[in-house]
């Protein structure tokens, strides 16, 4: 009965994204709607992306000098460690974990609640595609957004570490010379990469289930906890995935 279930679910998602995928009935009315998500999924998240990135940054590197640093480790060990550590997984992934939980609620409350309030049903009556509407202009929006979160991410994590050395955990000079140390271009790109993965997974399936909400406002809070925690692990899944293949 859960596998039944479980594909009934993906067979419905890939109809909703089959008429998602479609272009835009009247492009000026998208491109407005674009701009918004923009503002409304993006711009709006860049605060809570910098501090994150930047404390955890500090964290990361006052605890690698704390617990693995030795002397029989070169001075730059602090730094390496910490670059590999924001490029390869936190300001990629665990970022866009964090962002499920932010951006995935809200769009699947907001849709969930023009489910409920009729708004969906009232845009099909009038002949509209709804779905391409309401959820297309979410999906590219945070497509397009994401990366660049990802490099705020990265320099603010970067920031967090160099903070520390007003502390006096470890020398400026040794923390450059870590984060020059053996740089690899391709980690950068990597991270890009999988966060377009994960910006498309985070809006189609909160979108999804805001979409699909049947009910009253319970259901809608009940769609929206739904979504962030499906988004999260196909997030996991998709990390594994993608980081052996782009390795």
């Amino acid at each position: 009965m859960l596998l039944f279930k479980g594909i009934s679910t993906f067979g419905s998602y890939l109809m909703l994204m089959g008429r998602v995928l479609s272009l835009p009935e009247r492009w000026r009315m998208f491109f407005k709607q674009y701009i918004k998500e923009l503002a409304a999924l993006g711009v709006d998240s860049i605060g809570i992306v910098l501090l994150i990135s930047f404390f955890i940054g500090a964290v990361i590197c006052i605890q690698i000098k704390l617990n693995i640093a030795s002397p029989w480790m070169p001075n730059y060990t602090t730094g390496y460690t910490t670059r590999e550590i924001m490029l390869l997984e936190f300001s990629s992934s665990i970022m866009c974990l964090i962002l499920a939980g932010k951006v995935g609620s809200n769009i699947a409350s907001e849709i969930g609640t023009m489910r409920v309030t009729q708004q969906i049903d009232a845009l099909d009556i009038m002949g509209i595609n709804s779905a391409s509407f309401i959820i297309l202009p979410k999906v590219l929006g945070l497509i397009t957004m994401i990366p660049m979160l990802v490099v705020f991410s990265i320099v603010a994590g970067f920031a967090g570490a160099y903070a520390t050395c007003a502390l006096g955990v470890l020398s400026t000079d040794d923390l450059t010379a870590g984060l020059l140390h053996d740089f690899n271009q391709w980690y950068v790109w990597m991270s890009l990469i999988k966060s377009l993965f994960f910006a498309f997974i985070i809006s189609s399936v909160s979108s999804f289930y805001g979409y699909t909400v049947e009910g009253g406002s319970f259901d809608v809070g009940k769609a929206s906890t739904n979504a962030v925690v499906s988004s999260s692990i196909l997030i996991l899944f998709a990390d594994i995935f993608l980081t052996q293949i782009l390795s």
